[in-house]
């Protein structure tokens, strides 16, 4: 499977609690932390509900 690796490049502190979830759903800790996911649906929904809190890596 293909894979994407993104990074959290702002806080989830004074967020709603579902973004919350969705960030840790994604297996971030802290910040500039970098997780590798396989492409499926699922996890592109996730990364587009908490784009604005994340970044793509190369």
């Amino acid at each position: 499977m293909e894979t994407i690796k993104i990074k959290q490049v702002r806080s989830a502190i004074k967020r709603p609690a579902d973004q919350k979830a969705t960030i840790k759903a994604l297996g971030f800790r802290r910040l500039n932390h970098i997780v590798q996911k396989e492409v499926t649906p699922q996890i592109l929904g996730m990364i587009n509900k908490v784009k604005h809190l994340i970044i793509v890596v190369d």
